[in-house]
Parts: C-alpha cells; structure tokens; sequence
C-alpha cells in the first residue's frame, strides 16, 4: 500500500547530530521505499513563531535544503520546498483556526515549554503552530507523518482537527487522519554535556553537540571531552537506569549502526569508556564528514539550492492549491 509521506525540519540553521538521526537519517530511508511517496518542508513560516534575523532566515533555509540534500534526499524524486513559498499553508491555517478549540491549544505541552514562564509575552504563532502543523499536512493527503515523542501530541490535535473538520462540513474522510511513523531503535539525542538534557542549538556550549557541519577533529575532540560516568561500561540494559551519559553515548552508536541498544552493549561489556569513545569517534566521522563536506560544497552553490526550492515549491503548488480550492468551496467561499 503506497504512503503519502510529510515531513518538516525548521530553518533554525546549525542542524544537528539530534536533527539528522532524529529525522534527516529517517527521511533518506522513508524515500528509498518504491511505495512512498515523499514530500519534505523546509518549514520557515514555524521559525519566525520568535523573532529572526532575516539575512539569518534566509541562510538558514539554504542550509537546511542543503542538507536534506547532502543527507542523501533526492530532489529529483521528491519534493523539497520551502512553506513560505506555497500561500495555501497560511490560508489552510487560517481556515483551521476557526475549526481548532482554544481548549485543545491549551493542552500543548510544547507551548507552555517554549512559553516558559513568560506566556504574556509570547507570540500568537507560537501557541498556534500546531495548527499551521496540521495545514501542512492535510493539504496533502498526507497518510504518514514521521514523529519524535515531541511532537506526537501535535500529530494528534492534527487528527482531531481533521476529524471536526469533516464532521462540520458534513464531508467524511475529506481531510485525511494521517497515522504517525515513530522509528524503532532510536534514543533521543541528548547533550553531550548532560545525560538529561536535549541536544540543541541554543546550548551555550557547543561542545555540547555534533554539529552537521563540524569537521573531522571536532568530532572527535568533542567526544573525548564527552561527559560519562566513573563505573565501567554497561553489562546489561538495566545499568542505564541511572546512567544518562552512559545510555546517550550508546543511543547515538546504535542508531549510527542501525542496531539495536542490547547490541550494542554486549559489543562493549569489560571494555573501558576510551576504548568505545574511539570507535564511536570513528562511526561518526565516517557519518557526518562526507554530509559537512557536502553541505559546505551545496552552500556555495546558491543558485541550485534556489532553483531545487522553486521547483519543489511549484510541485507542492499545485497540490496544495486544488486542496485549499476545495477546502474553500466546503466552507462556503
């Protein structure tokens, strides 16, 4: 049975090792199976949701097509575009905000962790993304969505607004309820400082994470400097409980090697931490340098990043545009 897949990454520049076995990795895979059919978003209108330089902005959404490219994506066999670029998302918005209740906004547990405190001072986008998540992918018929625990909550407001959707307009399965693609095997990526903590971008340290663009001997030295614990490596899974670093540093080889953490643990029972930071060292450079040379080459070549985004924008027009056209005629326009 053929999927129709949506997937989106923000343009918020400096991606990740977090991004890419989180979900770059997973979307090069998702397009290599013949029944996909695979659009990607390179999602600008969700970045300005807190304030951006907009010189940055525009950088930043280069970057990330370049690197969905040097990941392995194919523009050739997949759309790639960025959101800003198809009006249809903001008008679906729109039109789906005055279908969304305040009630299941309130519910977003990511809004009130990006809020912080401070709630007064948030942007209205910022506690309505979810909504502009949904449009985005039900202008496509989308049957698939690939998903993080982060974001699972928002796949599922997605659903119930479809769902009202269809019910007040008396249009059953009209917007599809798109299932979630949870990946198996993976752990979440986090600091390389603290166990505890996501990887990120806004981390003060950047030792902190292995960027995508990071050479050879950064990667390197950032994992020798990478926080562990004094006790020997893990015999069995149970000795992760209380071992974040541990557990991470282990998460990342396992889904460096596409294999699953017991695996992994029992490659490396009775070995010392120095001896499995090298071989890890090794599996990420072999990973990530080709992609940083990649992206850095595609970064020089504007005018191709620019060409791949129009025509993938194009390509997701005219989907979009004959969604929205009926959407409109439902409501009455």
């Amino acid at each position: 049975m053929s999927k129709k897949i949506f997937s989106g990454v923000q343009p918020t520049g400096n991606l990740h090792l977090g991004n890419y076995l989180g979900a770059i990795k997973n979307f090069v895979e998702l397009q290599n199976k013949k029944e996909n059919e695979c659009i990607f978003c390179v999602v600008d209108l969700h970045a300005i949701t807190v304030k951006q330089d907009p010189k940055e902005l525009k950088k930043n959404i280069r970057e990330t097509a370049a690197t969905f490219i040097a990941s392995g994506i194919d523009p050739n066999n997949n759309i790639i575009f960025n959101q800003s670029m198809v009006p249809a998302h903001s008008e679906a918005a729109w039109i789906l905000s005055c279908v969304s209740r305040i009630g299941w906004l309130n519910r977003m547990t990511q809004f009130k962790e990006k809020a912080g405190k401070d709630k007064e001072n948030a942007s209205i986008g910022l506690y309505s993304y979810p909504v502009l998540m949904a449009a985005d992918i039900l202008l496509y018929d989308s049957t698939h969505v690939p998903v993080g625990d982060d974001q699972k909550q928002h796949l599922e407001l997605c659903r119930d607004i479809a769902q009202k959707f269809n019910n007040d307009f008396n249009a059953p399965d009209f917007l599809k309820l798109p299932e979630p693609l949870i990946q198996k095997e993976f752990s979440r990526i986090m600091s390389l400082k603290d166990g505890m903590k996501k990887m990120s971008k806004s981390d003060l340290s950047d030792l902190s994470r292995i960027n995508l663009t990071d050479e050879k001997e950064k990667i390197s030295n950032k994992i020798k400097r990478a926080k562990t614990d004094p006790m020997p490596m893990p015999s069995d899974i149970k000795d992760l409980r209380e071992r974040p670093e541990a557990g991470n540093l282990l998460g990342i080889y396992s889904s460096l090697k596409n294999q699953n953490l017991e695996k992994s643990i029992i490659e490396f029972d009775g070995k010392n931490f120095s001896e499995f930071k090298v071989q890890l060292s090794d599996a990420l450079i072999e990973t990530i340098d080709p992609i940083s040379k990649e992206i850095k080459r595609l970064l020089n070549e504007e005018k191709y990043l620019d060409e791949i985004l129009l025509k993938g924008s194009l390509k997701a027009h005219k989907i979009a545009t004959k969604k929205i056209k009926e959407i409109k005629e439902l409501v009455g326009f």
